[in-house]
């Protein structure tokens, strides 16, 4: 077992501009993943197994619901630390990186925003300690970027609901506890609904065969006439807006995320190229192999700052959608491109499970895919720059 000697680059101090909460934070989650997540990682993802047993950890580094009040279990902390808590899981994995996300954005954020009091009480202090996990139905076999043309359905029917339809997809659905499923009423309206684990009608196949994510636990929901007690629905917003408001926070998340990701891959990349020698010389003194270096360190240094102003507008409520879809792209565009290039520094032993880069690589196929395809961030902001959507 290898022992986790990574070292997080700052190369414009950005350290300065955080508050002392904001190292303490992110310094507990970065020992966390050098103690609990790297050691076992690559053997989780080569057995394509979530490890349940960092559950536990997860919550002690304050990794679900970090900016949900104290009152609902939550740490009560702002978006930067969310943000540093994202960066330090996902250096570790970020398969490990999406069931924080999920259970934190998808998973409590709705039920604390949309929910009702009672809802926010039965659930959240569950979530926050890891007692309860949860996922998020949006994605359909049929719907993917076009969420708003779902199929999944409920039908009144007095003293409660009766769910129909089924979500692909879904991080975490194998073992979680709850879903917040998002659904057409009679009238084609969206709403939000918890599902619970152990409802008539309500199962969660796991998803096999991944080459990406391999450490997390994917799969669907599939409901066969659900009844759902009506006091499940989340009462405070409807709309396609409701779930897209989720996806905000885990994009946000993600554009954090990406960046451990990329530090992870540099770092690898760097003490690789310091240590092998070629042709009598460090390769890290060829030139090619500092312009790789060069490179992953500059693009690196405007993905935090990118999301580090992208954390203080979150703080003031200002981020707007369009905002969060720019970083989440670049982000993780930046963090794909240099686990290619970290994983030419390393030749051919880049491709083994003896380094992170290539579990990164493959993992970074699905973060550029899921909460908003690539494609469909750059018409985001290309529709908020011109007033004209092209996606439709």
């Amino acid at each position: 077992m290898k022992p986790d000697l990574f070292e997080a680059p700052d190369y414009y101090n950005l350290d300065d501009l955080l508050s002392e909460e904001h190292k303490l934070v992110r310094d507990a989650a970065r020992q966390w993943v050098k103690r609990d997540v790297s050691p076992i990682i690559e053997t989780y993802a080569q057995k394509a197994e979530f490890p349940n047993q960092i559950i536990g950890g997860l919550a002690e580094i304050g990794a679900f619901g970090p900016y949900i009040p104290e009152e609902y279990g939550g740490a009560g902390l702002d978006q930067i630390s969310y943000g540093l808590i994202m960066q330090e899981i996902e250096r570790g994995d970020s398969g490990v990186r999406s069931t924080a996300s999920v259970q934190s954005s998808l998973v409590m954020y709705p039920i604390f925003t949309y929910g009702n009091e009672e809802q926010r009480k039965k659930y959240l202090p569950k979530m926050a300690s890891g007692e309860m996990m949860g996922c998020f139905g949006l994605t359909e076999p049929n719907h993917g970027s076009n969420p708003g043309g779902m199929e999944t359905k409920f039908k009144d029917m007095g003293d409660h609901y009766l769910l129909n339809g089924a979500k692909l997809w879904i991080s975490n659905s194998p073992f979680a506890d709850i879903a917040v499923v998002w659904a057409k009423n009679e009238e084609g309206r969206i709403h939000g609904l918890i599902v619970e684990r152990g409802m008539e009608g309500f199962s969660t196949p796991e998803t096999h065969n991944k080459w990406s994510l391999r450490a997390s636990a994917t799969g669907e929901l599939i409901f066969d006439n659900v009844k759902v007690p009506k006091e499940n629905l989340l009462p405070n917003k409807s709309g396609l807006g409701a779930p897209l408001g989720c996806l905000d926070s885990a994009r946000y998340g993600i554009s954090w995320g990406a960046i451990g990701a990329a530090m992870d891959c540099y770092d690898t990349a760097l003490r690789y190229a310091k240590e092998r020698v070629q042709f009598g010389k460090p390769i890290a003194a060829f030139q090619l192999q500092q312009k790789k270096l060069a490179e992953m360190i500059t693009e690196i240094t405007k993905a935090q700052l990118l999301a580090f102003r992208l954390g203080q507008l979150k703080n003031e409520g200002r981020a707007t959608t369009a905002q969060i879809s720019m970083a989440k792209r670049n982000n993780v565009e930046m963090a794909i491109n240099i686990a290619r290039e970290a994983r030419q520094v390393l030749g051919g032993m880049g491709i083994t499970g003896d380094y992170s880069i290539m579990r990164h690589m493959m993992n970074l196929e699905s973060v550029i895919t899921y909460e908003g395809t690539h494609d469909i961030h750059l018409l985001i902001t290309g529709a908020d720059i011109t007033g004209h959507q092209a996606f439709k």
